[in-house]
C-alpha cells in the first residue's frame, strides 16, 4: 500500500499494512518510492501520512480511542 508524506509529498510503500491500520502504533515502517532503487526501510509517523490522493488517514487507524469520542 502506498501513502505520502504531508510535507514533501513523497511516496512511501508501507511495508506492513497491520502497522498502518493499528490505532496503537504511532509509527509505521515503510520505504520511500525514490527512483527505480530499492529505498531503505525507515519508520515514520503516522500523523505526517495522507493517502495519495490527499484524504487524511481514516481516524479508526490513527486514534485508540475514537470509539469513545
Amino acid at each position: 500500500m502506498l501513502v505520502k508524506h504531508q510535507k514533501d509529498h513523497t511516496l512511501i510503500q508501507v511495508t506492513d499494512t497491520q502497522e498502518l491500520i493499528d490505532p496503537f502504533q504511532k509509527s509505521i515502517q515503510g520505504r520511500e518510492k525514490a527512483g527505480e532503487e530499492v529505498q531503505p526501510t525507515q519508520a515514520f509517523e503516522k500523523s505526517t501520512l495522507i493517502f495519495p490522493s490527499g484524504e487524511p488517514l481514516p481516524q479508526c487507524w490513527t486514534d485508540p480511542e475514537y470509539q469513545s469520542n
